[in-house]
């Protein structure tokens, strides 16, 4: 199988449970819940995402014809660190790319393997790290894993809605946009009367880490 990257980089990782952990983020190309084109936005699944996922030129991106190739790319992007190595796959849905292939030659590569996904594809065995943001209007497949990320707040998706999913960690993620503020303070309340929830900041942002 071939995969289509949008871009392969090191950071910090911006958000959640391992927040502050340097990574190679690996984000693939594609989503089955919005085009990523704004022309579609409205009628999407999602409307509120602010990643671009098109393509293949960003960053490190393009098209790996295997996994040997793609492995063989993210231990370049890491480096000469030979502790922690940490592969953060996102997208887009990186789901409906990671194939066990993919996850044998990163494990070979010495990478411990995280994914960032919606949750509408079910995980392959292997992933290290799962964390699932479920979306509004979608259907989740994958509801245990190691963490829950839920964007807040969303009207017909509430907390109480999921919490009792199988999940190790449960954060609440204020949305970005014209009212981000507003659902910060809101989401702040709410961990604060719901101590099984944790508050989720996407620190990226806030020191321009990209």
């Amino acid at each position: 199988m071939s995969y289509a990257v949008k871009e392969l980089y090191v950071t910090l990782q911006g958000e959640g449970a391992q927040t502050g952990m340097r990574a190679v983020f690996l984000r693939f190309a594609g989503c089955n819940l919005w085009t990523g084109r704004e022309q579609d936005r409205a009628k999407a699944v999602c409307q509120f995402c602010d990643t671009d996922f098109i393509g293949t030129d960003g960053p490190g991106g393009g098209k790996f014809e295997n996994a040997g190739a793609l492995a063989k790319a993210v231990m370049a992007a890491w480096g000469p660190y030979s502790e922690n190595r940490l592969v953060v796959c996102t997208g887009g849905e990186p789901l409906l790319q990671l194939d066990a292939p993919l996850v044998d030659a990163l494990h070979a590569a010495g990478f411990r393997i995280a994914v960032e996904t919606n949750g509408t594809v079910a995980a392959p065995t292997g992933i290290d790290w799962l964390c699932v943001s479920p979306k509004a209007g979608s259907t989740t497949l994958q509801r245990s894993g190691d963490e829950l990320k839920l964007v807040y707040p969303q009207p017909t998706l509430m907390p109480e809605s999921v919490e009792g999913w199988d999940f190790a960690n449960f954060f609440v993620q204020p949305m970005d946009g014209p009212a981000q503020r507003e659902n910060i303070a809101a989401a702040i309340e709410f961990c604060l009367a719901n101590p099984k929830w944790r508050l989720s900041l996407q620190t990226h942002k806030l020191t321009g880490i990209p």
